[in-house]
């Protein structure tokens, strides 16, 4: 019995159709692809029950996250969230048809809009992280506390080494 993944079987099959390429690197690239997609759905199907998704859930812990008065300008929440800004602007639409966030005028400065959180969406975002916490806690849980230590520190030593990591997404 072989313990060959999706991973190992695309490197053999590129082997053998294209020797010449260096797919060393696709052993890590390509199971961090997977890795992110697979944690993504899960963190989406953990606070489907509350009605939003797992972008919807990081646009409103980052306002929660800022503390009181609980709003952000939408510059600011985009150097937060892993999300384009045209998908952030749908995004917001969502969010205040749902009624989690409200879109005002900065007071201190008229052309400044502020992207603030409801009293319904505090309720909602406080419910799914504590969701969010325990399930990104299960995913890892096949590791014990010297590899997360150790894996923590290697992803974060790889996102550092690309350009700016956070422009990825816009």
């Amino acid at each position: 019995m072989t313990n060959n993944d999706l991973i190992d079987s695309l490197i053999i099959e590129w082997k053998r159709e294209r020797p010449d390429l260096d797919t060393s690197a696709m052993s890590i690239v390509g199971r961090i692809l997977l890795l992110g997609k697979a944690l993504e759905k899960r963190a989406n199907k953990t606070v489907s029950a509350l009605n939003i998704h797992y972008t919807d859930l990081d646009v409103l812990a980052t306002i929660r996250r800022s503390g009181k008065p609980y709003e952000l300008t939408p510059s600011q929440l985009m150097k937060s969230v892993l999300i384009s800004s045209g998908a952030m602007t749908a995004l917001l639409n969502r969010l205040t048809k749902l009624e989690l966030i409200y879109r005002a005028s900065n007071p201190k400065d008229g052309r400044v809009k502020l992207v603030g959180i409801t009293e319904k969406g505090i309720r909602i975002i406080d419910e799914a992280i504590v969701l969010r916490m325990a399930e990104a806690i299960e995913s890892i849980s096949a590791l014990n506390d010297s590899e997360e230590e150790q894996l923590s520190f290697l992803l974060k030593k790889l996102l550092s080494s690309l350009n700016n990591p956070h422009e990825v997404c816009k």
